[in-house]
């Protein structure tokens, strides 16, 4: 059966998103009618469509979704809308990006070029792992959680709801039974250095990874 395909976002994560869902429909649902999802209809963005989000969730069509933006809060929201209209979460995977043995993905997880899920892992709703990252054997990874590129997480590391590890970060490995945790709705920033557990909500930057003291 036809399907509407949409891809929350237009930014630029989402056109990168937008290539990697054509190539994979071609081979499977070749007939799907690709779309952008955006509050409000605009013109097209790449030759694709731009529906506004109230006409995706009402249409009575078949739908399949994925929601290409950063923000885990936001992307929480408009995870729940589409399943609550009777969408289907879209797993996109590009043809480079690895998965390899007793890997656990939740549903609608966007794995990019050159990305790399390693054996023994498992991985919560709505998860983004950017061009070139990787994540190794025996972790936990939340809910709606985001990698940006170049990101390096060893094994044995727990990365709870909502965190988002900035582009080239690095989380040293734990050890069995000792994890090393990120907590819930905690930032990593970019190219830091985590070398030890941090809390919920904060923010990290540096090499050793230091949280930011708001004043």
């Amino acid at each position: 059966m036809r399907r509407i395909v949409g891809v929350f976002g237009t930014a630029g994560f989402a056109r990168e998103v937008i290539p990697l869902v054509r190539r994979q429909l071609a081979e499977s649902h070749p007939d799907d009618d690709l779309i952008f999802v955006s509050p409000t209809a605009e013109a097209p963005v790449n030759g694709i469509p731009v529906v506004a989000e109230k006409e995706f969730l009402a249409s009575r069509k078949e739908r399949a979704f994925t929601v290409a933006i950063a923000d885990g809060k936001i992307r929480r929201k408009l995870f729940a809308r589409a399943v609550e209209s009777g969408a289907q979460p879209l797993e996109v995977r590009a043809a480079s990006a690895e998965v390899l043995d007793a890997v656990t993905l939740g549903a609608g997880a966007i794995l990019c070029g050159h990305s790399s899920v390693t054996s023994n892992t498992r991985v919560g709703i709505g998860f983004h792992l950017n061009i070139s990252s990787y994540l190794a054997h025996d972790c936990v990874i939340g809910d709606f959680v985001t990698f940006g590129p170049n990101v390096v997480c060893a094994g044995n590391v727990i990365v709870e709801d909502g965190a988002y590890i900035g582009g080239g970060a690095m989380i040293r490995q734990g050890r069995p039974g000792q994890p090393v945790v990120i907590g819930a709705g905690a930032v990593v920033g970019m190219g830091a250095i985590v070398t030890k557990n941090v809390s919920p909500g904060a923010t990290v930057i540096g090499n050793p990874a230091r949280a930011i003291v708001k004043g």
